[in-house]
C-alpha cells in the first residue's frame, strides 16, 4: 500500500519543476512521465486529457514530449496551447477530462520549467495517483498497438470557454464602464485572455507584459516585479492596476496612488466586503508568512483566521478542512473556493473590483482599514541542512525575542526546502526594533548553524 509521506523522486508540493535540460526537466523525462501518467490513468478508465502551458520556449519541447508520452500509453490529448493554469483546471471539469496537465514554472524565470496536474473535479491530483505514477516511472516503457494509440487534438475555442467563465463569476447587474485599468500579464499565459475579460466587461484596458518571446516571462515585470504595473498606473492615471504571474495564478494590485497591494491587503478587502454583505462563510486561511495585520484586523470583525503551512496546496487543504471559502498568501495566490477550484487571479481581481463598484470606493480607502505590519526577512546559508529544534542558543534567542516583541508581533524561524539556508522573518508595529531583533537572531542562527 501506497501512502503520502512515501519518498518521492519526481513530485514536490506543487506538482513538477527544475531547471530545462537537467533532472527532472528533460525531453527524456518528460517523455516517460507522459507514459508513466498515461498508464495510471488509462487504468481507470478515462483517456482524455488536457495539456496546456505558459509562453516559455521550452513549452513546445515538453509538450511535444508529453503528447508523446501520452500516446504511446493510449491516451488522447486535447491541445489549449498557452493558456493559465486555474484555466486549464476549469476546462478539465468542463471536458469532463481524466487530467490535466499544466507546462508551467509559474513566476520562476524562462530557464525553470514544470508540470502540475490537475484532477478530473480540477483540483489537485490525488496523492495516491501521484505515488502511482511514481511507480510506474520504475518500469520499462511500452507501447500500445498501433490501433490504440492516443491521438492529439487542437482544442480552438478554449480561451473563449474561459474568458465567458470568469465573466460569470462577475456580478451581472455591474460593468466596468468608465474605470481605466492597467493589467500587467507578466509576459505569461494570460496575455491576451486577461486583457480580453476585462475589456469585454467594459473597462479601458492599458495593456503592458502582453508581448511574450518565449524569453521575457516574469522578467521585469508582472507579479512579482510589481514596480512595472506601478510605474504605468501612475502614467496613465489608471482607476487600478491588475498584475498577473506567468501562469496567471497569483495576482498583486496597484491602487491609483501607485501604492502596491498584495495579497494579504487583497485577502482582506475581500473578507470586508464578503462580511459587509452578510456572505462571509466562515473564515480566511493564511499561511505561516501571512502579515500579522491582516489577523488583527480580521479579528476586530470578528472572522476566524487560520494559517497553514507555505503553498497554496496547504492553504486549500486548510479550506476544506473547515469547509471555508475563502483564503491565500501575501505573495498573490488568493482562492475564492466558492468560485474556482484554484488560485485564480483574474477571478480574483474580479471580485476586487466588484467591491470598487459597489462600494463607490477607491481600492486606496478599501484597504486603510488594515494595516500592515513592518515585517522582516533574512535567509542565514548553512554549510549543509541541519536539525536546529533543539540548538539551546537559538531557543533562547527565539524566545527573548518573542519576550521582547509581546503580542504586537510575531517571529519564525523556516528552513528552506531547496536550499542549505534557514529563513529568519520577524514582523512588529516598529520597523527599526524589527529589523534590530532579526539581525539578532539571524546571528545567533549563524554563530550556531552557519
Amino acid at each position: 500500500m501506497m501512502t503520502a509521506n512515501m519518498s518521492r523522486k519526481y513530485f514536490g508540493t506543487d506538482g513538477i519543476r527544475g531547471r530545462v535540460g537537467q533532472f527532472p526537466m528533460t525531453a527524456e523525462t518528460v517523455l516517460k512521465l507522459g507514459w508513466a501518467a498515461g498508464k495510471v490513468l488509462a487504468s481507470k478508465g478515462n483517456r482524455e486529457v488536457l495539456i496546456g502551458k505558459d509562453t516559455r520556449v521550452s513549452g513546445y519541447l515538453f509538450e511535444s514530449a508529453l503528447e508523446a508520452g501520452l500516446a504511446s500509453a493510449g491516451i488522447n490529448s486535447g491541445m489549449l496551447g498557452p493558456m493559465p493554469t486555474p484555466a486549464i483546471a476549469y476546462l478539465t471539469s468542463t471536458f469532463r477530462a481524466a487530467a490535466g496537465i499544466v507546462i508551467s514554472a509559474s513566476h520562476n524565470p524562462y530557464y525553470d520549467n514544470g508540470l502540475k496536474f490537475f484532477s478530473a473535479e480540477g483540483s489537485k491530483l490525488p496523492d495516491e495517483i501521484e505515488l502511482e505514477i511514481e511507480a510506474m516511472m520504475e518500469q520499462d516503457m511500452t507501447t500500445v498497438d498501433s490501433a490504440d494509440l492516443g491521438r492529439a487534438v487542437r482544442i480552438n475555442d478554449a480561451a473563449g470557454r474561459y474568458i465567458e467563465f470568469c465573466k460569470s463569476t462577475f456580478p451581472s447587474g455591474l460593468k466596468l464602464t468608465g474605470m481605466k485599468i492597467v493589467v500587467d500579464a507578466a509576459n505569461g499565459a494570460g496575455y491576451d485572455i486577461a486583457r480580453r475579460v476585462f475589456d469585454e466587461l467594459g473597462a479601458d484596458v492599458i495593456s503592458v507584459g502582453a508581448e511574450p518571446n518565449g524569453l521575457n516571462i516574469n522578467k521585469d515585470c508582472g507579479a512579482t516585479a510589481p514596480d512595472n504595473l506601478r510605474a504605468h498606473v501612475l502614467l496613465e492615471r489608471a482607476d487600478v492596476g491588475i498584475a498577473l504571474d506567468g501562469d496567471g495564478d497569483r495576482l498583486i494590485m496597484v491602487d491609483h496612488r501607485g501604492e502596491i497591494v498584495d495579497g494579504d491587503e487583497i485577502l482582506f478587502v475581500l473578507a470586508k466586503a464578503r462580511h459587509a454583505e452578510g456572505n462571509m462563510t466562515g473564515g480566511v486561511a493564511g499561511t505561516l508568512m501571512t502579515n500579522l495585520g491582516l489577523e488583527h484586523a480580521l479579528a476586530e470583525m470578528n472572522i476566524p483566521f487560520k494559517r497553514a503551512g507555505v503553498g497554496d496546496r496547504f492553504v486549500m487543504e486548510l479550506l476544506k478542512e473547515n469547509d471555508w471559502q475563502l483564503g491565500g498568501e501575501n505573495s498573490g495566490h488568493i482562492i475564492c473556493l466558492d468560485r474556482v477550484t484554484t488560485g485564480d487571479a483574474i477571478v480574483a481581481a474580479l471580485e476586487v473590483l466588484s467591491v470598487l463598484r459597489n462600494t463607490g470606493e477607491p481600492l486606496s480607502k478599501l484597504r486603510a482599514d488594515m494595516k500592515l505590519y513592518p515585517q522582516v526577512l533574512k535567509n542565514v546559508p548553512l554549510t549543509k541542512k541541519v536539525d536546529f529544534s533543539d540548538n539551546t542558543a537559538i531557543n533562547n534567542a527565539v524566545k527573548k525575542a518573542e519576550e521582547s516583541l509581546g503580542d504586537s508581533g510575531r517571529i519564525l524561524l523556516r528552513p528552506s526546502g531547496t536550499e542549505p539556508l534557514v529563513r529568519v522573518m520577524v514582523e512588529g508595529q516598529v520597523a527599526n526594533d524589527v529589523e534590530r531583533i532579526c539581525d539578532q537572531v539571524a546571528k545567533t542562527v549563524g554563530d550556531e548553524l552557519g
